[in-house]
């Protein structure tokens, strides 16, 4: 019960924030009581995508969703390529959605794809850079799944740079990390990077990346 009037109070509070930024924006009166806009309703549906969709990652353990391992029945390289996120930039609270590839080079335990892609969302759906979203799973791998080597690389349309400052419509930004085994060794990482590119994105150069990201354009702040 507790969790439950926190969670409405949680809800209320931004839906109240949305209401009083909705009155801040210059908008003439006879938008404001356009039925078919309904923006009486609009604060509680933005508070509700939020939430719940959103920064729903603030909820999440990335311990608890690798917890699920099970032994390792050997130590070659896993990958999981393809899967779609999509995230908040923090500086602008704009969206960005895109493609994460995930390796890592199994120590004593694996865990199934899906807990892969969970992880993903994990972190994605919180208020994160592009850069540290990558450093963080590749992380998590390794620290709490014992990965000898992780890998992530990202590629992602950022509404930061496609609808406001450049304007480059076209524009894709990538971010990778490699860390550990999939740091050291070349042959690693191309064997990850040529799964990556057999999924129509161009892969990154491959090299040192502890939290290196390669991007289209420059980060506005």
């Amino acid at each position: 019960m507790a969790a439950r009037r926190r969670a409405r109070a949680r809800s209320g509070a931004v839906a109240a924030a949305v209401r009083g930024f909705l009155g801040a924006l210059p908008l003439p009166a006879a938008e404001r009581r356009r039925r078919d806009l309904d923006l009486a309703g609009t604060p509680a549906r933005v508070a509700e995508a939020w939430l719940g969709d959103l920064l729903d990652g603030y909820g999440e353990d990335p311990a608890a969703i690798l917890a699920g391992a099970m032994p390792a029945g050997g130590r070659d390289l896993v990958a999981v390529t393809g899967i779609d996120f999509h995230s908040v930039c923090p500086h602008h609270l704009l969206p960005s959605r895109g493609l994460a590839h995930v390796a890592y080079v199994p120590g004593r335990a694996v865990v199934g794809f899906g807990q892969i892609a969970r992880l993903v969302d994990c972190f994605a759906h919180r208020l994160i850079l592009e850069e540290e979203l990558a450093r963080r799973v590749a992380e998590a791998l390794v620290r709490h799944l014992g990965a000898r080597g992780a890998a992530v690389v990202l590629d992602a349309e950022q509404a930061c740079l496609t609808v406001r400052g450049e304007r480059r419509r076209h524009a894709r930004a990538h971010a990778q990390c490699f860390l550990g085994a999939m740091e050291r060794d070349g042959k690693l990482q191309r064997r990850f990077l040529a799964l990556v590119g057999s999924n129509g994105v161009r892969p990154p150069l491959p090299g040192p990346g502890r939290g290196e990201g390669r991007g289209e354009g420059r980060r506005s702040r």
